[in-house]
């Protein structure tokens, strides 16, 4: 199969020719999900102008797939009455995500234009916590009384179905709207219609909270294998439901998030293909400055040590090596760790099964690596400092490996993100504490 000319020209390029017929045809010719792939790429003024070219129906789907950021950016550029039509036909989920991160004056002039129910939707979701659930369920719920049969449920579905996300899931409530279970649409579609929808209801379903964490109702769909997730409030009363491309993207926020700090920088919203040189080096100066910081610890360390290293200068030679191993081990444990929070196969109270896992873990390793150190020592320097780096090994992989296992448990129990103790900052620990070992071994064992 040949691929066609608008897929091997990129939208940017054809919007820089300013090739009208060309800009029309490749957008006619991609998927929602590309097109806004290409408009976070641009700048503002190229992105509004591709933008402006879709029709009012295709100019939603492909709004709905950008980030809130590059969302904001769009909206700048539109006439009012635009404006209002794009806003207005949102979900109101949707809405809610990008206002959370507009400008106060965005967020003032997207409500303004807004219909009452749209607006009161809207307002109400915004009401609940920042990153709760509530934030990102969709209130367009279709509820099915306890008390109706399959026939007439599927006349509230036709009925009601059409203003409502999804009706995948149908909640079912009772007279009070409290949650008393969920019927799948496929049930009701297959059942007899005179059949009670009390014999076809997931009698004790899985549901979450609106004030419960997004990540932890969204990581719960993902264990329960669930499209859509009821959320209920403290009574117990459907609010509205958690969908499953919603979930999707709180789990891919927080992961990125996740990653960032493990790699000791900031996370930052939008494209990476459209941030600035000086944007991205903002968003990792500040960490790169603190590990600065931390790593002057070792500098007091070496020169602590520095009537040992004028004794035995050879024992310079392996200081890259050792602090090289323990941080790799180190941050190897806090990755492992970070995940498996994140995950839910640990908890806080697994602190010291994982304490004395991740030791063990270490000292195999340390083990293994001080045969190869010993070889390479006895080569270069001699059997006596390569006793040094082999004992060393095996101490700083140990001590490596469990202050990054346990470093992510102790964040969580104080109520720090775990992925803030990252990597790098378990790394530069490491290297202080793992010269205080290297020089203390050499001292015992050279006697000097």
């Amino acid at each position: 199969m040949t691929q066609s000319s608008s897929d091997r020209t990129s939208l940017r390029e054809l919007i820089d020719d300013r090739d009208v017929g060309a800009v029309l045809t490749w957008l006619d010719e991609h998927a929602p999900h590309r097109i806004a792939d290409e408009l976070a790429r641009m700048n503002a003024v190229d992105a509004g102008l591709a933008f402006r070219l879709l029709d009012k129906d295709r100019a939603l789907e492909v709004f709905e797939e950008l980030e809130p950021v590059d969302q904001q950016q769009i909206l700048s550029g539109l006439r009012d009455q635009s404006f209002r039509e794009l806003v207005e036909g949102m979900d109101p989920d949707d809405r809610a995500r990008m206002l959370r991160e507009a400008p106060a004056t965005v967020a003032k002039k997207v409500l303004a234009g807004l219909s009452p129910r749209e607006r009161r939707m809207t307002a109400a979701l915004l009401g609940y916590p920042e990153g709760s659930a509530g934030r990102f369920m969709t209130p367009e719920v279709v509820a099915l009384h306890r008390d109706l049969t399959a026939a007439e449920a599927l006349g509230v579905v036709r009925a009601k179905g059409a203003h409502a996300e999804t009706v995948y899931t149908l909640p079912v409530v009772d007279d009070g709207r409290r949650l008393t279970g969920v019927v799948e649409m496929r049930e009701l579609v297959l059942s007899d219609p005179s059949t009670p929808l009390t014999e076809l209801t997931v009698t004790e379903p899985v549901f979450a909270r609106a004030t419960d964490a997004a990540e932890k109702a969204a990581r719960l769909m993902r264990e329960t294998n669930l499209i859509n997730l009821p959320v209920v409030d403290s009574e117990d009363r459907l609010v509205g439901l958690l969908t499953i491309d919603d979930a999707v993207e709180v789990i891919e926020a927080a992961d990125s998030e996740d990653m960032a700090r493990q790699a000791g920088a900031s996370p930052w919203a939008g494209h990476y293909m459209a941030a600035g040189v000086f944007q991205l080096a903002r968003y990792r100066a500040m960490w790169l400055l603190l590990l600065l910081v931390a790593a002057t610890l070792t500098v007091t360390v070496t020169d602590a040590f520095e009537a040992t290293l004028a004794q035995a200068a050879h024992l310079a030679l392996f200081i890259p090596l050792l602090i090289g191993a323990g941080g790799n081990a180190g941050a190897q444990a806090a990755t492992s760790c970070v995940r498996a929070l994140a995950v839910g196969e640990v908890r806080v109270s697994d602190l010291f099964k994982v304490i004395w896992r991740e030791c063990r873990v270490g000292l195999v390793l340390g083990a293994m690596l001080a045969v190869v150190g010993v070889v390479i020592g006895t080569a270069f320097v001699g059997t006596q400092i390569a006793l040094v780096v082999g004992i060393t090994l095996v101490i700083i992989c140990g001590w490596a490996a469990t202050i990054g296992g346990t470093m992510p448990l102790l964040a969580k129990k104080l109520r720090i993100d775990p992925a803030v103790i990252s990597a790098p900052m378990v790394t530069t620990l490491v290297d202080a504490t793992g010269l205080i070992i290297y020089f203390t071994t050499a001292k015992i064992v050279l006697g000097i």
